[in-house]
């Protein structure tokens, strides 16, 4: 791994272009490996012992770093934090003091971001946003090592990517496509009403980002000008977590922004669709683009495992080799 790797995950940008690089080249080795039956590494074993913080309902998230803390040789300890201290109100710093002396890892599913920044700086383990209202990175480093196997050149070949997103541009995916695909030197497209814009602050690092990789960041409000010539284009549910109430009003702006067959048409040949899930056929996305030929995201979904485990082999063995220095 490149050296002087961060201590937590809490943001895409918290790697470097190379540090992105290495862990999406680990994640391939890993499955590989996985496939053929091996598991070969495990610096968990022990078992040492993972938490894994819940504020949100989850199904891949949870799925992936449980299944993943487990073949890294740990024991993961799922915490429903609403049932927890941390849910009655006990100071997040308090917590992650406790917990940081009895586990190697913390990974939180939560909801602001300011939050997980305080359980990291009072943490002495690593800390992984596994989501928060702002960015979703875990996502995203499983969804460029997905456009990776698809696309020529592999995690070599991303810089130069052409990746548009299309929807609501206000949540935590369109945040991270900017910045986690600027990092990877990614063209990033975000299709968005002009009412629904990623974080003012995600869109100037994001640019920052880009200028250092050759990449670049481009928010427009047309789905069709995002779209064209894309590699691949991606999605999300118009209604996220906590909106329910809001539905209705919600899904009426991002109706040009579906993915059909004549927005795809204007893709390249041979893009690919993403979906991070749970996915509502008919509304954000044509069906056929989840379970035709064109879908990526069953890999992708499959991908989460194999990113976080790099991910997390990445911060722990760096945490090791800090410790022998």
């Amino acid at each position: 791994m490149t050296s002087q790797f961060p201590q937590h995950f809490l943001r895409d940008d918290d790697l470097t272009q190379a540090q992105q690089a290495d862990v999406l080249r680990l994640a391939v080795e890993l499955k590989a490996e996985r496939a053929a039956g091996r598991h070969p590494r495990r610096p968990l074993e022990g078992p040492k012992t993972a938490a894994l913080l819940f504020d949100k309902p989850s199904t891949r998230t949870r799925l992936s770093f449980s299944v993943g803390v487990a073949e890294l040789g740990g024991f993961p300890l799922v915490i429903d934090a609403s049932t927890s201290q941390l849910g009655r109100g006990e100071p997040v710093a308090d917590t992650a003091r406790v917990l940081s002396r009895q586990v190697a890892a913390i990974t939180w599913r939560t909801f602001a971001q300011a939050d997980l920044e305080a359980m990291a700086a009072a943490s002495s383990v690593p800390v992984v946003n596994a989501l928060t209202d702002l960015l979703h990175p875990c996502q995203v480093l499983a969804d460029l090592q997905t456009v990776a196997e698809h696309r020529p050149g592999g995690v070599d070949g991303l810089p130069g990517t052409v990746f548009a997103y299309v929807g609501d541009g206000n949540n935590n995916m369109a945040n991270s496509y900017l910045l986690g695909g600027a990092v990877a030197g990614l063209h990033v497209r975000v299709g968005t009403p002009g009412t629904h814009l990623p974080d003012a602050g995600v869109l100037e690092d994001a640019r920052r980002a880009a200028a250092a990789t050759g990449g670049s960041v481009t928010v427009v409000h047309d789905a069709a000008e995002a779209v064209e010539g894309a590699d691949v284009v991606a999605t999300d549910t118009w209604v996220s977590m906590g909106q329910e109430a809001e539905a209705a009003d919600r899904e009426t702006p991002f109706v040009p922004f579906a993915v059909t067959p004549e927005l795809m048409a204007g893709a390249a040949p041979g893009a690919g669709v993403l979906h991070c899930l749970p996915a509502y056929r008919g509304k954000e996305v044509d069906a056929s683009y989840l379970d035709g030929p064109g879908s990526w995201v069953w890999d992708e979904a499959e991908n989460r495992l194999h990113a976080q485990k790099a991910l997390l082999v990445a911060l722990l063995e760096a945490r090791g080799d800090q410790r022998r220095s």
